[in-house]
C-alpha cells in the first residue's frame, strides 16, 4: 500500500500535544485539526503556524471558521495546498496523488468514519475533511488523518466513501466532493522559524477585525437567543460548534502560540497568552450556560456573560500591539 507520508501506523500513532484531551478544546474544527496532525507527522511544529488565529472575527451569525492560510504553511513548512479537480472516479484521483507523494484532502460523510464512533459513525450524516494517506482499492482499505488522529477503515466503510461516486462524472448529480492535495517540500521551509512566525503574527495582527468580535457577539446575542428559543435542544450542538467552540478553540490555540513564542525568546507575551486563555475558558463556561438555557428555554443574563471575554480581547490586543511595535522598532 503506497503512502504519501511513510512510516505511520494507526495503532501506534501519537497525536500532537495540541490535541491532548486535558486541553480546554482538544478538538477545534476538522480542517485545522487535520493539518495540525499533518504538520506533526511530517516533522514540523504546528504551533509555529498559529499566528493567524489573532485575526478571527465574528461574522454576524458565526465566528470565523478559522483555517491555516496556505501562504503561511508554504512559508514556514514548504507545504503547498492546491485544489484537486475531481472529474473522474474519486478513487482514481486519490491514488494518482498518493503515487506522486501528495496527500489528498477530501470532504466525506462522517457516517462512514469509524473514529467518529458514538457521534456520527453509522448514526448521522455530517460533512468533514479527511487526509487520505494510503489507499488499497483491492483490499478496500484506507488510512487517513481526521480530527485529532490517524485511523484506518475498510470494507463497507470504504465502499461508503468511494462507492457512491462510481460511474459519476462532473456533469452528473450528485455533486462530486470538494478536494485538495498537499504538496510537500514545494518550497524550502523557513530557516528562522521563530522569526518567521513572529513576522506572520504581526502581519495577521494588522488584519484583525476593526471592532471587538466578542463585543459584536454580545450585541447580536439577543437576536440569536430568539432563534434558539424556537429550535429543538439538538440545534444547540450545531450552534455552539459554529460560535462558542470556534472562538474558544481559536483563542486557546493563539494562547499556545504566544506561549511558544515566549519560550523561544519573545518576551512580554505572558499577559497576552493569559488573556487568550481567559477567552478560551470563558467560551467553555458560556457553552455550559447556553446548554442549560436551552433546556430551560431561558436566556436572560447570557449576553452580559460575554462581557468579560470582550474585555480579555481588548487586553490581548493592547499587549500585542505594544509588543509588535517594540519588535518593529528594534528591527528598524
Amino acid at each position: 500500500m503506497l503512502r504519501a507520508i511513510a512510516g505511520l501506523d494507526p495503532a501506534s500513532y501519537r497525536p500532537h500535544w495540541l490535541h491532548d484531551p486535558e486541553r480546554r478544546w482538544p478538538q477545534t474544527n476538522c480542517y485545522v485539526d487535520l493539518l495540525i496532525e499533518v504538520l506533526h507527522a511530517t516533522g514540523h511544529d504546528p504551533v509555529a503556524a498559529l499566528g493567524f488565529t489573532v485575526a478571527q472575527d465574528f461574522e454576524g451569525d458565526q465566528f470565523t471558521f478559522f483555517k491555516f492560510p496556505t501562504a503561511d504553511l508554504e512559508r514556514l513548512a514548504g507545504l503547498d495546498i492546491q485544489e484537486l479537480a475531481v472529474f473522474d472516479r474519486l478513487e482514481t484521483h486519490v491514488l494518482t496523488q498518493i503515487e506522486r507523494g501528495r496527500l489528498p484532502l477530501v470532504e466525506v460523510d462522517a457516517f462512514y468514519l469509524p473514529d467518529t464512533g458514538g457521534i456520527t459513525y453509522r448514526s448521522g450524516h455530517s460533512k468533514t475533511t479527511v487526509g487520505i494517506n494510503a489507499l488499497d482499492p483491492e483490499g478496500r482499505q484506507m488510512l487517513y488523518f481526521h480530527n485529532d488522529g490517524y485511523f484506518a477503515l475498510a470494507g463497507e466503510d470504504y465502499d461508503g466513501i468511494f462507492g457512491q461516486w462510481d460511474g459519476v462524472s462532473a456533469g452528473d448529480l450528485p455533486l462530486l466532493p470538494y478536494a485538495e492535495f498537499v504538496k510537500f517540500n514545494a518550497t524550502r521551509p523557513a530557516r528562522d522559524t521563530v522569526g518567521t512566525a513572529t513576522a506572520l503574527l504581526a502581519h495577521h495582527l494588522k488584519r484583525r477585525p476593526k471592532r471587538n468580535p466578542l463585543g459584536a457577539y454580545a450585541a447580536a446575542f439577543g437576536r440569536h437567543a430568539e432563534t434558539l428559543a424556537t429550535r429543538s435542544p439538538e440545534y444547540f450542538h450545531i450552534y455552539a460548534f459554529n460560535t462558542l467552540r470556534q472562538v474558544g478553540a481559536n483563542f486557546e490555540l493563539l494562547g499556545s502560540h504566544l506561549e511558544w513564542l515566549g519560550q523561544h525568546g519573545e518576551a512580554c507575551l505572558a499577559e497576552a497568552a493569559q488573556a487568550a486563555g481567559d477567552i478560551a475558558d470563558g467560551a467553555k463556561v458560556m457553552q455550559f450556560k447556553l446548554a442549560r438555557a436551552m433546556a430551560r428555554q431561558r436566556f436572560d443574563g447570557l449576553a452580559e456573560a460575554i462581557a468579560p471575554l470582550a474585555q480579555a480581547y481588548d487586553t490581548l490586543m493592547d499587549v500585542l500591539d505594544a509588543r509588535m511595535a517594540a519588535v518593529a522598532s528594534k528591527a528598524a
